[in-house]
């Protein structure tokens, strides 16, 4: 099995200094460094103390210049309130300086507030999103080129410089039907989104992988990154109140927002599809405990290499992106349950 961190830079209260927060993360950085995780995949979010990384380019900039192995993924670049072109650029530069070590991953971004201060219209996202991508693949691929599209028309333009890689590893965010049927009929690898139930997870993939296939795309020998919120501890009852914390953060700071629970109107789309959780807030129940109890990998150490041993055959599960919400969960994690499945 393979591991990432989806690394947020999350400020809950602001009870710290910022820069403790970055401080923390950049240490924790080292240490995936140096005990064989295969990348962080940094969260992008502006406006909101969810994740204060609103450049998760110039992010990795920083992280390349003070790692060496793991490799470096935007999880994800919010493709939809890029120009295209420059997207390009800031990419393909990330990679040049970090020696061929991007992962790079597009999404089209759920917040509302964010749509609404970039101006960009929800019901046009969509698209707007998937010629974003579309472009940026072509600068990738191509000298020069020309395109002209719905929001963006140019010629004869050569994006500088090109990525090392060649081709770019992509990943695509898909949490929507929409999204996985996209992906899956381009061929583009996805990442499977933190808050869903791990039921969710498991019906998404064999859609996606449906959808893989139907179009003619080979479903074996992807990396797919599942993403999954981690609260440890040693002893079971710590770690439900380390989870019970990072999900009431969660739902504060925009999980209980009608508008991203149940999906902005997107080209008639939703923009997450939580069923579980949204079932359980109309029902009146405890949406923080259902959290906890069937999003989150939460536990002692026996607990979560059991869990993660049936994940594996039932999911299945061959790239674990852990979202840690403690420090100590994230050491936890990496000192006693990560050497179990190197």
């Amino acid at each position: 099995m393979k591991f990432g961190v989806l690394q947020f830079f999350s400020w809950p209260g602001r009870r710290n200094p910022l820069e403790v927060v970055y401080d923390r993360a950049f240490d924790r950085m080292r240490m995936m460094d140096e005990s064989g995780y295969d990348a962080v995949w940094l969260a992008e979010h502006h406006f909101s103390t969810y994740s204060v990384c609103p450049s998760v380019h110039m992010m990795g900039t920083h992280i390349a210049a003070h790692t060496k192995n793991i490799r470096i993924g935007t999880a994800v670049s919010l493709a939809s309130f890029y120009h295209p072109l420059r997207l390009a650029e800031e990419v393909a530069l990330l990679d040049q300086l970090s020696g061929g070590r991007v992962n790079w991953g597009a999404g089209r971004g759920f917040d509302p507030t964010e749509h609404r201060i970039f101006g960009v219209e929800p019901k046009e996202s969509y698209a707007r999103f998937r010629e974003a991508v579309e472009i940026v693949l072509e600068a990738w691929r191509n000298d020069k080129f020309s395109y002209k599209g719905e929001f963006w028309d140019f010629e004869d333009v050569e994006v500088l410089p090109k990525p090392r890689q060649d081709p770019m590893p992509v990943w695509i965010a898909a949490s929507s039907e929409n999204a996985l049927d996209w992906a899956g009929e381009q061929g583009f690898s996805i990442m499977m989104d933190p808050h869903a139930t791990h039921a969710e997870i498991a019906g998404k993939r064999k859609h996606y992988e449906g959808k893989l296939a139907d179009a003619g795309h080979p479903v074996k020998g992807r990396d797919i990154p599942m993403a999954r919120t981690l609260a440890m501890a040693d002893t079971a009852e710590k770690a439900t109140e380390v989870g019970r914390r990072g999900a009431e953060f969660m739902f504060g700071s925009y999980l209980r927002k009608k508008e991203n629970i149940y999906g902005t109107d997107a080209g008639g789309q939703k923009t997450m599809q939580l069923d579980a959780i949204n079932k359980t807030i109309r029902d009146g129940g405890d949406p923080v405990a259902k959290y906890v109890d069937e999003v989150a990998i939460c536990g002692d150490p026996a607990k979560v290499i059991d869990d993660l041993q049936e994940m594996e055959e039932t999911l299945p599960l061959e790239y674990l992106m852990i979202a840690p919400l403690s420090h100590d969960s994230f050491v936890t994690f990496t000192e006693k349950v990560m050497p179990k499945f190197l």
